[in-house]
């Protein structure tokens, strides 16, 4: 019998969860040990923005502790979307095939991580959706649930896509994924941060599935969520939207009959013929 080949096999991937944190010190203990447990061969990297409940200093002894939990600390409080791509950039600096991120507050539940994880195998990025088949939400305030439905169903419409979960921030990408959508252009830094690199995704034509979870509330400390973040969101979606709509008119015009578009290859010649005939100057 041929004995196995271990060159041969494919190289297991490399994982770490990128988790930002800011002013969860209730929290984080709790849900580290968890994601170790649900995935223990990948690394968690600590992104704290200096909080001052003393956050940072926990997930120091965190990394203290356990060689695969590393730590970022950043000078201040700069947005969940600038914390993202700093924590985005550590990972593939360090060659990591997988990057996920998720919620230190306990809303994203790490016993989720291994199919997050494995819906990478036909996909390019999987989210952890609250509102698809399967999908549910736990002791939410019933106003939080309206306005979360009410934001997914605004971005569907505006943008096109067909993600019913485009704010969700429990996600898996592949390292290949985050380097074809230009992180250095993200602009956006609250919450639609989600909505952004969603449609970056899927404007470069790459595969997203959305994977059933529940989310459960928060037992410790307080939402971030504020109305700047709300109003951020909406602008932004609408100026995509707007962007968009400009775009299919523009590409419509260009594909009418009698267009220069739809001339074809002896546009060049018909054009100018037209131009001469009008008494206009040729370039």
């Amino acid at each position: 019998m041929t004995e196995p080949n271990p060159a041969a096999e494919p190289a297991a991937r490399r994982i770490v969860i990128v988790m930002p944190t800011y002013n969860e010190r209730q929290n984080l203990e709790s849900i580290a040990g968890r994601v170790r447990a649900a995935l223990p061969a990948a690394d968690l990297l600590v992104v704290d923005d200096n909080s001052p409940d003393g956050t940072g200093d926990i997930a120091d002894k965190l990394a203290e502790a356990d060689a695969h939990v590393q730590v970022m600390h950043r000078a201040e409080k700069a947005g969940l979307g600038r914390a993202y791509i700093a924590g985005f950039g550590w990972a593939l600096e360090r060659g990591y095939d997988v990057i996920v991120e998720m919620d230190a507050d306990g809303s994203h539940q790490p016993e989720h991580l291994p199919s997050l994880v494995g819906a990478l195998d036909h996909a390019d990025l999987s989210i952890g959706s609250r509102w698809v088949r399967g999908g549910k939400v736990v002791n939410w305030p019933k106003s939080r649930e309206v306005l979360s439905r009410a934001a997914n169903i605004y971005t569907r419409l505006m943008l096109g896509l067909s993600v019913r979960d485009a704010t969700a921030g429990f996600r898996a990408y592949s390292a290949d994924t985050l380097r074809t959508i230009s992180l250095d252009r993200v602009e956006s830094t609250g919450y639609c941060f989600q909505i952004d690199l969603t449609i970056r995704v899927h404007q470069a034509g790459l595969r997203i599935v959305e994977v059933p979870i529940t989310f459960v509330e928060r037992e410790h400390g307080a939402s971030k969520m504020s109305n700047s973040i709300i109003l951020e969101a909406f602008w932004r979606v609408a100026q995509w939207g707007v962007a968009r709509r400009l775009s299919q008119l523009r590409t419509r015009r260009l594909r009418r009959p009698g267009s220069w578009a739809s001339l074809g290859p002896r546009r060049p010649a018909r054009a100018c013929y037209a131009l001469r005939r009008c008494g206009r100057p040729v370039s």
